[in-house]
């Protein structure tokens, strides 16, 4: 079925997110007691709510998203590229512009969002996130009433699950065992908190997701039995 598929028809993604606030204490009081009942059987005993707090970017309610990149193939006659581009800044604006994306470029019924994990993280946590910021969601992300054959979604993590359902291969450990070369060689996701608000350094967080972004598409193509992407073939727009 994958090589049924035209890669320029999938538009891959990566999102980095963070707590909404650098500290646990920033917080409004509501907010605080709520963030200690989502968190009560995923904390140890040992661990207060807000020494958990660095933690919560991984919960919609909780984070924000500091970075999207999202990257496509495009080729000229037997010449192949991956071409990928990051939105940045504001939370509000950043989903403006990938809904923008979404809207213009990948907006036919062919068009699919790709990405790791996909399914469980990025694609719900955009939506959640541009719900919250009141933004319109759009037709890619707007699975209301939509049967499973229908939503435009491919995982790479459920493509390699093969049907077996109690299983978690993180992208670091997936591109290992298939050769490709790893893209956790500066920062991993338990960073992106300090490196945001402690070192503020953005650039290297959108270096570190447009590297997962393409090591999505890396593993589709193997997962086709296809040659992967030479470093001249990506490029960063």
């Amino acid at each position: 079925m994958l090589n049924r598929i035209n890669p320029e028809h999938i538009l891959f993604l990566d999102i980095e997110t963070v707590p909404q606030s650098k500290d646990f204490n920033e917080l409004d009081p509501l907010t605080q007691q709520l963030w200690e009942q989502k968190t009560q059987y995923q904390r140890k005993e040992d661990f207060t709510p807000e020494d958990f707090y660095p933690r919560a970017g991984i919960w919609a309610e909780f984070g924000k998203i500091i970075c999207i990149s999202a990257g496509f193939f495009s080729s000229k006659g037997n010449s192949r590229n991956f071409r990928v581009t990051s939105f940045h800044g504001d939370e509000a604006v950043i989903l403006k512009e990938f809904k923008n994306l979404l809207e213009t470029h990948f907006n036919r019924p062919q068009h699919l969002l790709c990405a790791h994990n996909g399914k469980e993280f990025d694609f719900p946590y955009i939506a959640r996130r541009m719900i919250i910021h009141g933004i319109p969601l759009p037709a890619k992300l707007n699975l209301f009433g939509k049967k499973p054959w229908e939503v435009p979604h491919l995982d790479t993590m459920e493509l390699w699950k093969f049907g077996d359902y109690k299983t978690f291969t993180s992208l670091k450990l997936m591109a290992h065992v298939l050769g490709i070369p790893s893209p956790k060689d500066d920062i991993d996701g338990s960073q992106v908190r300090d490196v945001f608000y402690e070192e503020l350094d953005i650039d290297r967080i959108i270096k570190y997701c447009e590297k997962d972004t393409a090591t999505v598409a890396q593993i589709f193509l193997k997962l086709r039995n296809e040659s992967l992407l030479e470093d001249s073939e990506i490029v960063s727009v």
